[in-house]
């Protein structure tokens, strides 16, 4: 069978488990199974991950609409649901945009990341079932064949079912709602430190000592693990250029209202950008007046 990880982590994600596969659910089932609304804030969120929408990029509520072919109530509570999960901030009078982080935030966040990290890890190794070890397992040597092929968004994807996993298996269902909100606003960052191969090997070494302590059942080298490798994110990530925010994969775009008319029915749409605060970080030394540039596609897997 399988085990759904999107709990903990990539929406939809699956870690196989000793069992019969079951079959993939059909396109009623979904629908019967999920709300409309659930289904367009899944898809959006995609968009954000994969940099379709960058950070910073304002959510208009028409153009999501007719891109995902639903109405536009569906798309207002998904972003409200987005909201509540950190990908997105609402900025009153001027409407919700994708969360744009401070470099000195980030770093906040690996420190949070690491402290639970380590806990489950260490949770783990005093339950982990041979099951659990081998679905460990099989993702860490994924992650070393996409290494081994340079294949970074492979690589990212398998990343997060075994974060994911750890989660599930090794902490409550608190500890797993922090660690996907806490991550979702980490996504672009981490993509980008794992696109040299040298990162991804380090990343995934890591990733084995982890494994390696859980199955030992070394309550405090497994938690030291899980610490070591977010801290090894962290430095990862810290020899980015931090002070440039992640760029997106795709720089697709709605289109924009064609008539006059229609750009004045949606003027409350399109209002400008939200001021960037004064502070140190992602985004230092830029000009708050200027309009955000599209991002160069490319840089990220």
């Amino acid at each position: 069978m399988e085990e759904n990880v999107s709990g903990a982590g990539r929406k939809g994600a699956t870690i196989a488990l000793a069992g019969p596969k079951a079959a993939s659910p059909t396109a009623l089932e979904i629908v019967r199974t999920r709300s409309l609304s659930s289904l367009v804030a899944q898809e959006i969120e995609r968009l954000i991950l994969s940099g379709a929408l960058p950070a910073g990029e304002r959510l208009n509520e028409q153009h999501l609409a007719a891109r995902l072919g639903v109405s536009r109530g569906p798309v207002r509570e998904a972003v409200r649901g987005l909201e509540r999960s950190g990908l997105v901030v609402a900025v009153r009078n001027q409407g919700s945009y994708v969360r744009t982080i401070s470099a000195e935030e980030a770093l906040e966040i690996y420190d949070l990341r690491a402290a639970i990290t380590g806990m489950a890890c260490a949770r783990l190794a005093t339950s982990a079932t041979a099951a659990q070890l081998a679905a460990l397992k099989a993702i860490v040597k994924r992650m070393d064949a996409a290494r081994r092929a340079d294949d970074a968004p492979s690589y990212y994807a398998a990343n997060l079912d075994f974060h994911a996993a750890l989660f599930i298996h090794g902490g409550g269902p608190r500890a797993q709602r922090l660690y996907e909100d806490l991550g979702n606003e980490l996504h672009l960052f981490r993509r980008r430190a794992l696109v040299e191969p040298e990162n991804m090997r380090q990343s995934n070494a890591e990733h084995a000592a982890i494994l390696r302590a859980i199955a030992a059942g070394d309550v405090e080298t497994a938690r030291a693990a899980g610490e070591a490798h977010i801290a090894g994110g962290k430095r990862r990530f810290r020899a980015t250029d931090i002070t440039q925010p992640p760029q997106a994969v795709s720089t697709t775009r709605p289109p924009q209202a064609a008539s006059k008319g229609e750009k004045n029915d949606q003027a409350s749409d399109d209002p400008p950008q939200p001021p960037r605060p004064a502070r140190r970080g992602l985004g230092a030394g830029r000009d708050p007046g200027r309009p955000r540039q599209p991002a160069r596609p490319g840089n990220l897997p």
